[in-house]
């Protein structure tokens, strides 16, 4: 079996037992795995102590780029690669990671995400070229503070490096979870305290679905590519309506 030591996988986690499994069965090459647990009410903590190779950690939740940055504090390594509890590590990219070499700390690694909604890969709607920075070193790179929509902070001297190899994301189980993640991500997103009209509120979120179904072509992805546009148009217009109200207090 393929053993990578010298990378720490770092997650974090709520109420995630309909994905955890597959996520950790994908890692257990890795001989260092830490999982930020926040608050979770449901068996996912349970199944995380199943693996003898995971550090399962219970903390708060305090937006997604300062949770990832506390969680990566906890891993052995300072090569981080970032996953999370819906995402799986092929066997083509475990043989990838184990052959790589890390030649600076000012490097990072480029990986292509395979959107699935509802066991569907999707090609278009924004999803389809998605390439994000996953593996970096701790020493030299971190997360920016965003609350939501948080990336790996990149310098005038980052060394960036594209692997050949995607993962897969299981971005869409359950079509729930597209309310769900609108309520968590506008109120988040709204802590933001500028200023905004109800005109901008509008096209805000008529320009969200305008780029997904047409600029992104996700009328070529069916009635996923419909859900996935107006899934944009309903964030865009709760977030901007939210800071809207939050502005007017």
């Amino acid at each position: 079996m393929i053993k990578i030591d010298n990378i720490s996988c770092v997650i974090i986690s709520q109420n995630s037992e309909s994905t955890i499994t597959d996520t950790l069965e994908s890692l257990k090459s890795f001989s260092d795995v830490v999982v930020y647990s926040n608050n979770s009410t449901d068996n996912t903590e349970d199944i995380v102590k199943k693996y003898s190779n995971v550090n399962l950690v219970q903390g708060n939740f305090i937006g997604f780029g300062p949770t990832k940055n506390r969680a990566s504090s906890y891993a052995k390594n300072d090569w981080i690669l970032s996953l999370d509890s819906d995402e799986i590590i092929p066997k083509q990219l475990l043989k990838e990671f184990e052959e790589l070499e890390f030649t600076s700390n000012k490097e990072v690694f480029i990986l292509k995400r395979d959107n699935y909604f509802l066991d569907k890969k999707i090609k278009y709607s924004g999803w389809g070229k998605d390439f994000l920075v996953r593996v970096y070193n701790k020493s030299q790179h971190k997360f920016n503070e965003n609350m939501v929509h948080e990336s790996i902070e990149l310098k005038n001297d980052t060394l960036k490096t594209k692997l050949k190899n995607s993962f897969k994301h299981n971005a869409v189980q359950d079509i729930n979870q597209f309310l769900q993640k609108i309520a968590k991500y506008s109120d988040l997103a709204s802590q933001d305290k500028k200023t905004c009209s109800l005109l901008v509120v509008i096209l805000k979120a008529k320009f969200a679905f305008f780029k997904t179904y047409f600029l992104q072509l996700g009328f070529l992805d069916g009635w996923r590519g419909l859900v996935i546009a107006i899934s944009n148009f309903n964030g865009k217009f709760f977030r901007y309506m939210k800071r809207y109200i939050n502005c007017k207090k």
